[in-house]
């Protein structure tokens, strides 16, 4: 749409409180979606996190598995050394070569004590390793799981309302470009100020839409009158009268009906 540049103040006010309704809505569907994203989010970091921690278990398995290997082949070569060593103590020529064998036996007897002790140690660590690769699986399961549940939770919240929410998006910045920017600007400073994003809002009772504070009659009037644009001075909303917001509401259900 052309930027209009004669437009009265109440064709203004009524962009404005269109645009709040149509932003209004957009805001009613990703509250539907609440922290579904984030859940999912953190879901699928938590079981990328479980894979990774398991993959190094499983490293760490393989990294032992070499390690006794070594040890075993150490205990092999140790026992074939304390073989010759004891065939070489039978053919010696004095007791010197003799406790010189005996020694050289001895250290390959404490190689293998120390050998089987490590072997014994390592196997202990496979036992402690494959019980929490037991229990990280099965917390990878139920996690898997929880995301799978989340992810459909999503993807039917997705279904439901992408179009909608695409569209009225695009709407959003078509009544945008309806209003003069400085007028846009406020809007969304005030939106952004507010806890539940209603920067316009209509006279309800007697006091602004959202607030316990009443605007006086005078005020009252001049906002019916729609010839300037008034705002409350204790929250700043934009301030619009109720019959010119009954109007607007009618409107855009049937805009939203349309999606």
């Amino acid at each position: 749409m052309a930027k209009k540049t004669d437009v009265t103040v109440e064709e203004k006010l009524r962009a404005l409180y269109d645009l709040q309704l149509i932003d209004s809505r957009v805001d009613e569907i990703r509250n539907v979606r609440g922290e579904l994203p984030l859940e999912v989010e953190d879901l699928e970091d938590e079981v990328a996190g479980l894979n990774t921690r398991l993959e190094k278990l499983d490293a760490d398995l393989e990294v032992i598995d070499q390690d006794i290997n070594t040890k075993k082949n150490l205990i092999e070569d140790a026992k074939a050394s304390i073989k010759k060593y004891t065939e070489q103590q039978k053919n010696v020529r004095n007791n010197r070569e003799f406790n010189a064998l005996s020694k050289e036996v001895e250290f390959q007897e404490l190689e293998i004590e120390l050998a089987e002790k490590q072997i014994k140690e390592y196997k202990v660590q496979i036992e402690q390793k494959k019980e929490v690769i037991d229990q990280t699986k099965e917390r990878l399961e139920e996690r898997e799981k929880h995301l799978k549940h989340k992810k459909g939770e999503l993807n039917e919240i997705l279904a439901e309302t992408e179009k909608e929410e695409k569209a009225l998006l695009e709407k959003s910045q078509e009544f945008e470009k309806q209003i003069e920017e400085r007028l846009v600007n406020a809007y969304k400073r005030i939106r952004t100020s507010v806890k539940n994003g209603l920067a316009v809002v209509p006279i309800e009772r007697g006091a602004s839409g959202g607030s316990f504070f009443t605007i006086p009659p005078q005020i009252q009037m001049e906002i019916a009158g729609r010839r300037k644009i008034i705002t409350d001075e204790h929250s700043g909303r934009i301030l619009v009268d109720e019959e010119l917001a009954q109007e607007e509401r009618e409107k855009m259900q049937q805009l939203f009906a349309s999606f």
